[in-house]
């Protein structure tokens, strides 16, 4: 259920500390042992405190608590005494042995334990112990949106309004990272995948191990990362990473959510945009659901439709900022003017967001002589 992408999160803390020589930290709190309180907290919790729980909550790893695997390690469930349910990532030895376990660490860790945000999944500490060593994470029941996509049962559960919010909370979040984050956070893997559902089918981002954080002297990384199918086109031939291929993976998860399936074909079709116009809106979604009949349903179908699109422009800087995804998704709505039915592709993919004057988002295209005016997502919309 739960995915190990190619690099973990100890292995980006580890490469942060390298990497990001002038990132201010705070001092190390108090580490002294502690059961009273939030045991997860870096600045009280080393380890030692709860390593002893986790063993007997595991059975000492065993495998029957395992969830999920990949080359970096095992994810595991773990219910404490307390009656906490956590995740466990457990790392191999390896690891250890990298010099970034020091001081410096251990304030890296809890400047990411600070990120506080609705919608991304909350890393609660570390344990590094002689034996093991692992990540503890808030737990998600529903397990990645990739596999509820691809259970029949699971996907039908996952209704249009729950859809639209697994969109519309992604955006959230990563307008959190690319815009409210000082510096500002690159997720670089956003998938499927990396999606995880709790009990209520609400979306959570996870997976944060090929993140980086966007020093202010430096606009791009220019390491590959991510996963086939949702990574920027431009990273083929640039290897120049900025906030807007998370903008591209977005669109990538939003149809697939959509769809139900990865959006693989559409995607080859965009190139082509006169191959979209005797393609319904309503052909591509999910045929396991009955389709939207609400106005407010349909209305936020076409908005998150549009969205994606936009957020697929083959040109980065044609792409919106997250923010104003985000912020799209709480304009006031019009009414459609046509019919729901009758709405083709090719329409939402002529309304490309990423032309509008959003000076405050896009400074970078604020001049360029292709830009439409426009204060919402309803004025540009031909619907």
């Amino acid at each position: 259920m739960y995915s190990l992408t190619v690099s973990l999160e100890l292995a980006y803390l580890a490469f942060l500390l390298l990497s990001r020589r002038k990132h201010r930290i705070a001092d190390e709190g108090d580490s002294s042992p502690t059961k009273n309180g939030d045991i997860f907290s870096i600045w009280n919790f080393d380890g030692r405190v709860a390593y002893e729980d986790i063993i007997k909550a595991t059975e000492d790893f065993d495998i029957k608590y395992c969830i999920g695997t990949g080359g970096y390690g095992s994810v595991y469930r773990a219910q404490l005494p307390n009656g906490k349910v956590v995740a466990l990532k457990k790392l191999h030895r390896r690891e250890a042995e990298e010099p970034a376990f020091d001081k410096s660490f251990r304030n890296e860790v809890k400047v990411l334990t600070e990120i506080r945000h609705k919608n991304i999944v909350r890393l609660h500490g570390f344990c590094l112990h002689k034996r093991y060593m692992f990540l503890i994470y808030q737990y998600m029941e529903r397990g990645s949106l990739f596999c509820v996509l691809r259970n029949d049962d699971e996907a039908v559960e996952l209704d249009w309004l729950k859809r639209f919010n697994v969109i519309k909370s992604m955006a959230n979040a990563l307008s959190y990272l690319h815009h409210d984050c000082i510096p500002p956070i690159l997720h670089r893997d956003i998938s499927s995948n990396n999606i995880l559902l709790n009990s209520e089918l609400e979306a959570f981002v996870a997976d944060f191990g090929n993140a980086r954080l966007l020093d202010p002297d430096s606009s791009n990384y220019t390491t590959l990362a991510g996963t086939h199918g949702y990574i920027a086109p431009e990273l083929a031939y640039t290897m120049v990473v900025t906030e807007k291929c998370d903008v591209y993976s977005f669109g990538v998860v939003a149809l697939e959510v959509l769809m139900g399936m990865h959006p693989g074909k559409l995607l080859t079709l965009l190139s082509s945009p006169s191959s979209l116009q005797n393609v319904m809106l309503s052909d591509i979604l999910d045929a396991r659901l009955s389709p939207p009949r609400s106005r407010s349903l349909t209305q936020n179908i076409v908005v998150a439709t549009a969205l994606a699109f936009a957020c697929l422009h083959a040109k980065p800087k044609f792409r919106p900022t997250m923010k104003f995804v985000s912020q799209q998704f709480l304009a006031s709505k019009k009414p459609l003017t046509k019919a729901f039915q009758t709405i083709s592709l090719l329409e939402l993919a002529h309304n490309e967001l990423a032309k509008e004057n959003e000076k405050e988002f896009q400074p970078k295209i604020s001049n360029h002589p292709s830009e439409h005016h426009g204060s919402s997502l309803y004025e540009i919309l031909d619907v």
